[in-house]
């Protein structure tokens, strides 16, 4: 039944400011009413818009996905990469100061027929100086400068008694730069494929061979500067076991020091990047490396002049 009260001309007459806003539009106002969409056609409308946003995103998603992945450059903190880097500058320069270092003493020796020993005690002296400082204050500063110096004068001195021992016994500056590259090389191996670690036990271990190495070393020195041994390796060369010199057992002793030193280097670096240690640790990694390699190299250049002088 119709409600007399909506038939009064009143109710008829429509605001044509009401009917714009009228719920279902000008046609709903006239009695027109639009039907709802059916449900399917909303679904799919709604499908759609989801689908469109969630092609959107996963398009987003994979653009973050295919980038670079951020460096040391961008987050701060040490890398494997960023270490590599370093210690490939620090290598540049030993290379290049080592190229002075060999063209002084050679030169001098073809000049005077005496080769120079001023590179060769300036570079010694020199690394070892800033090697310690290095050492001592890192904790507290990392100086990027210092640990480049270190690099040339190392170079130096390496470059000096390479020239020095290739004068004497020409070809032994390659068999222990192959020597060299092999250790390292197969090292460096080991330990990426996770055969060899370092522990605990075993670096106590090392570190007191290291200072019972240092302590044979300084007294073998004395004994030479005494006049006690006057054997030109001292101790190393003057004493015989089994017939093979004491030098080559010492020194092959010793390149295992210094590889397991290297593993330790790798574990420094591998344990710093994990801990998301600041970049600047990175200099102490490659430096480290550093060391230990120029270590290895005079011990390796050592062992092969003794047995090429008892030939």
């Amino acid at each position: 039944m119709s409600n007399f009260a909506f038939n009064n001309p009143a109710f008829q007459q429509q605001d044509p400011r009401n009917v714009a806003t009228y719920p279902g539009g000008p046609q709903a106002a006239q009695g027109q009413y639009a039907p709802p969409p059916a449900p399917g056609a909303a679904a799919g409308t709604a499908s759609f818009q989801h689908a469109g946003m969630d092609a959107a995103a996963n398009a987003q998603l994979e653009g973050m996905y295919s980038a670079p992945p951020a460096g040391a450059l961008e987050t701060d903190r040490m890398s494997v990469e960023d270490t590599v880097w370093k210690t490939a500058g620090m290598f540049g320069i030993l290379l290049v100061t080592a190229v002075v270092g060999w063209i002084w003493t050679a030169t001098s020796f073809y000049n005077t027929g005496q080769p120079n020993m001023v590179p060769w005690m300036v570079g010694a002296l020199g690394g070892f100086v800033l090697a310690m400082v290095v050492t001592f204050t890192s904790r507290k500063k990392v100086r990027p400068a210092l640990i480049f110096a270190y690099a040339a004068f190392e170079g130096l001195f390496v470059g000096a008694i390479s020239a020095f021992f290739e004068i004497i016994w020409p070809g032994v500056v390659m068999q222990a730069t192959l020597a060299t590259f092999a250790v390292v090389g197969v090292t460096l191996a080991l330990f990426a494929s996770g055969k060899i670690r370092a522990s605990a036990k075993m670096t106590k271990i090392v570190m007191i061979a290291m200072v019972g190495y240092l302590v044979f070393s300084v007294l073998n020195l004395i004994l030479m500067w005494t006049g006690v041994n006057d054997n030109a390796w001292g101790l190393r060369g003057s004493v015989e076991i089994a017939g093979i010199p004491l030098g080559v057992i010492i020194g092959v002793f010793v390149v295992f020091l210094a590889a397991y030193s290297l593993v330790m280097d790798f574990d420094s670096i591998q344990q710093g990047v994990r801990n998301g240690a600041p970049r600047k640790y990175g200099w102490m990694g490659a430096f480290g490396i550093m060391v230990t390699v120029v270590w290895l190299y005079v011990e390796i250049l050592r062992i092969l002049a003794i047995l090429r002088g008892n030939d």
